[in-house]
């Protein structure tokens, strides 16, 4: 999965593959990033342990940033602690959103226009809403990362 990501971004995105050890996760995703990491996005599931966002987030330089959008401890599991003195020692900036603001729509087109982010990869299928069963099971079909389905109104 993460291979997919670097072929479609390039050497922008450097995998850590994890281990579950806080201390060795966080050592693996400061050596991946060759210098000082700026700020951490935070977008894990529900699912995932507590342990691995705070890895993440304790990587971030003095006056870094953690955005954190994910779920985790959504499903009960343990919050996640980060230290208080790190934090303020660090002036490390730590936002909650949950999903994103309006403002991200122009961010991300921005984005899309300068070619920071090519969508030429995605592979979208479009359904009309009177075929809104075919494009259900179609989906169900073509699940896997950079797979669209879209549903559109009728033309009029």
């Amino acid at each position: 999965m993460l291979d997919l990501l670097v072929d479609r971004f390039g050497p922008r995105v450097r995998p850590v593959q994890l281990t579950g050890d806080e201390a060795a996760d966080r050592a693996a995703m400061s050596a991946a990033a060759e210098g000082p990491i700026d700020m951490v996005l935070d977008l894990l599931p529900p699912a995932a342990p507590s342990s691995v966002a705070r890895a993440a987030a304790m990587t971030v330089r003095e006056y870094g940033r953690v955005v954190l959008m994910g779920g985790v401890g959504m499903l009960g599991g343990a919050d996640l602690a980060l230290p208080y003195p790190w934090i303020m020692r660090n002036s490390v900036t730590l936002r909650g959103q949950w999903m994103y603001p309006r403002s991200a729509n122009v961010g991300m087109i921005r984005l899309i226009a300068s070619g920071a982010l090519d969508l030429g990869l995605e592979r979208v299928r479009t359904f009309g809403l009177d075929a809104v069963n075919e494009a259900v099971t179609y989906a169900a079909m073509h699940s896997g990362p950079f797979d669209r389905t879209v549903l559109t109104p009728p033309a009029g």
